[in-house]
């Protein structure tokens, strides 16, 4: 999947950083505004004892995509903060490229919530998750 980052959100991106346990598991932007993202995880390095990728690396992946949308989303000077999340895991993988989607559900001036779809490299839906973020103004 290639990157459809402008130069600007990939500068953005390289100074903001996603964090370090983002950075261990391999999570990497392909795409992103305030509304819509797109981010993969490779499967190898992420998995449980059983050799399948552990649902809460599902939820990092959709946490670290909802947070950073949501912070596009509140606009100049303010940032994202995670209020609440849940997940519903679907199907279960053992190798390949992760793909995370993110659409938002509701963009407020106080609270921004979206959906976001994972899937594998096959296309089959492995969770779906709903990340609701408060947006405040930095200080």
């Amino acid at each position: 999947m290639s990157s459809e980052l402008s130069p600007e959100m990939a500068d953005w991106i390289e100074k903001r950083g996603l964090g370090e346990l983002a950075d261990r598991m391999g999570i990497k932007i392909v795409s992103m505004n305030g509304t819509h993202g797109v981010a993969t995880m490779p499967a190898e390095g992420n998995k449980q004892p059983r050799g399948i990728v552990h649902g809460g690396a599902y939820v990092v992946l959709a946490e670290t995509l909802g947070s950073m949308c949501a912070t596009l989303a509140a606009g100049p000077d303010r940032h994202a903060v995670g209020i609440e999340i849940n997940a519903s895991h679907t199907k279960s993988c053992t190798e390949g490229l992760i793909t995370a989607t993110a659409r938002a559900i509701n963009i407020g001036r106080n609270l921004a919530t979206h959906e976001v779809t994972v899937d594998d490299d096959k296309g089959n839906r492995l969770s779906t998750i709903r990340i609701t973020n408060f947006l405040r103004d930095n200080r």
